[in-house]
């Protein structure tokens, strides 16, 4: 086996002779530093060739600071600072696109918000600082884009700063942004809310008059509950699935031992959220689940510190200083 011999350039990968003092490809300098012969002049010239790709407005930006805010241009993943290409798809990292800094600067500025993704497509705890006025996000579009999810919409939801306040507005996307209550909710008729990995939406009832037929004779049914709501479990696609109404005032959905229960979801908690009529409305409740109930957003919402939601299949959290 024969072993080819030479110097590896440090700017671009590029294999040269044993003999060579320049880079055959992208013309820096081979030598080392340690040599005592490179004078002041040609350190700063091989500056300007490691920075000469990332220049950007016609300004030259420190190239490891240039080097945080790259990403893929292939498939949109984050790439740290140094690597050469991505370890998502393995492309070359000489397509990656320069994101401008004020989108995700390396330090929260105070009052500002940042996203946290805690579970789904890239690297959990990967985060998404929120530092210009506006944050498209989606599966094709904006700058915090997830390629892979198919339950995002090309344009899903934005986050703008509105009187130093974090909202996120919903750019009519098919299936919303969900984000997790804290304390019981009031909800309108037609309100949608997950608990594990299912998808419930509320619907009223009307009052229902049973009338006997002509001769006197009533229709066999089984028992007609006399609340004003039901629950409705939405299947993929958006058929309807189970049908609950309450036998009483409330209606619990968990694991076990429930009115609603999904014994083999492994994200729902044995009791995990109750939605019941109350004061004339409905209010859903949850009951201390593990992994929280998610009621989806009508528009838009304003977000605070710990808030978690759900854009496709991607869970986040918000972070904002003080």
């Amino acid at each position: 086996m024969t072993v080819k011999a030479g110097i590896v350039c440090g700017k671009c990968d590029q294999l040269n002779p044993v003999e060579s003092r320049e880079c055959n490809a992208c013309g820096s300098t081979l030598e080392l530093s340690a040599s005592g012969s490179r004078t002041a002049s040609d350190l700063q010239s091989d500056e300007n060739v490691g920075l000469r790709d990332v220049v950007q407005d016609g300004k030259e930006d420190d190239a490891m600071e240039q080097a945080k805010h790259l990403v893929c241009g292939e498939c949109y993943t984050p790439v740290p600072s140094g690597h050469k290409f991505c370890g998502k798809c393995g492309s070359s990292l000489d397509n990656n696109i320069i994101k401008d800094p004020n989108y995700f600067g390396e330090l929260q500025s105070p009052g500002k918000a940042k996203l946290i993704l805690i579970k789904g497509e890239g690297v959990d705890g990967m985060s998404y600082h929120l530092n210009s006025t506006e944050h498209l996000a989606g599966r094709t579009q904006g700058e915090i884009v997830f390629p892979d999810d198919q339950w995002l919409s090309p344009a899903h939801a934005n986050f703008v700063y509105v009187e130093d306040k974090i909202i996120v507005q919903d750019q009519n996307s098919l299936n919303g942004i969900f984000v997790a209550i804290k304390q019981p909710t009031a909800v309108q008729p037609g309100a949608t809310f997950m608990a594990g990995e299912q998808l419930f939406r509320v619907e009223l009832v009307a009052p229902v008059e049973q009338n006997a037929e002509d001769d006197g004779t009533y229709f066999f049914s089984s028992p007609f509950s006399a609340g004003s709501f039901r629950i409705v479990q939405v299947l993929e696609g958006g058929g309807d699935g189970m049908i609950v109404n309450p036998q009483g005032e409330a209606i619990t959905i968990g694991r076990e031992d429930c009115d609603m229960n999904f014994p083999s979801d492994p994200f729902i908690s044995g009791t995990h959220v109750k939605v019941e009529a109350s004061g004339g409305g409905i209010v859903v409740t949850d009951l201390g689940s593990k992994n929280g109930t998610f009621l989806k957003i009508n528009k838009e919402k304003e977000l605070v510190h710990g808030d978690y939601l759900f854009l496709g299949r991607q869970l986040l959290r918000v972070e904002i200083t003080q």
